[in-house]
């Protein structure tokens, strides 16, 4: 009769290796995701402007970040001069140049 009236102590549950590490396995796959869909595009996009702005070459067609359109008229190693219009030449840095002006009229 004593055995029934005392409790029964319940075993310690068991705990899954899934249940003790599902959180970090999530946040893992989380981060994975962020890199494939945002940060290795962008990276790619960036290599490929900074490849564009090393192969400007002058009579290079570009439009800079401000919208002003003009042609390459000399290079330096971090800046361009460019030709606005007849008489007009302003003298850039070569990460404001955004697109290639010859593309631009194609499309």
């Amino acid at each position: 009769m004593i055995d029934f009236l005392q409790a029964a102590v319940p075993a310690e549950p068991q705990v899954s290796w899934l249940q003790q590490y599902g959180s970090f396995i999530m946040i893992g796959l989380m981060f994975v995701g962020i890199w494939l869909l945002m940060w290795r595009p962008e990276a790619k996009r960036r290599k490929q402007m900074q490849e564009f702005r090393e192969g400007l070459k002058k009579g290079d067609k570009v439009i800079t970040a401000g919208g002003i359109y003009g042609t390459v008229k000399e290079v330096k190693e971090t800046s361009l001069l460019i030709e606005v219009d007849s008489d007009v030449t302003l003298r850039i840095d070569k990460n404001m140049i955004m697109a290639d002006n010859s593309a631009a009229q194609q499309k």
